[in-house]
């Protein structure tokens, strides 16, 4: 019974642990880019846009689809390095365990 005692404690520890870094995430940022720079998008840990930036060279009203796909391929980005934020953050706590983030 000692070791179940003992197995429990540190199940309740390493919860902790991982919601505390599942929290920092919220407040870290990643950045996005495309087309060189001229379109830049950041989000949170937690994949949450937060802004858009276009410079005004990537507005060309002549060529709209251009400008599309350089804020998507941005938002993918982002969301890429928000992945590759959380897989850092946490994935020390959760080794083996294979859960989604």
């Amino acid at each position: 019974m000692k070791n179940m005692n003992q197995l429990m404690k540190q199940a309740k520890k390493m919860q902790e642990q991982l919601l505390k870094a599942q929290d920092a995430l919220g407040t870290q940022t990643v950045e996005g880019t495309a087309g060189g720079g001229v379109v830049t998008v950041v989000a949170t840990g937690h994949k949450v846009i937060q802004s858009i930036t276009i410079k005004p060279e990537a507005v060309d009203p002549e060529d709209v689809e251009m400008l599309q796909d350089l804020v998507l391929a941005a938002v993918n980005d982002a969301l890429k390095k928000a992945d590759e934020l959380s897989q850092s953050q946490l994935g020390s706590l959760t080794k083996g365990m294979n859960l989604p983030f």
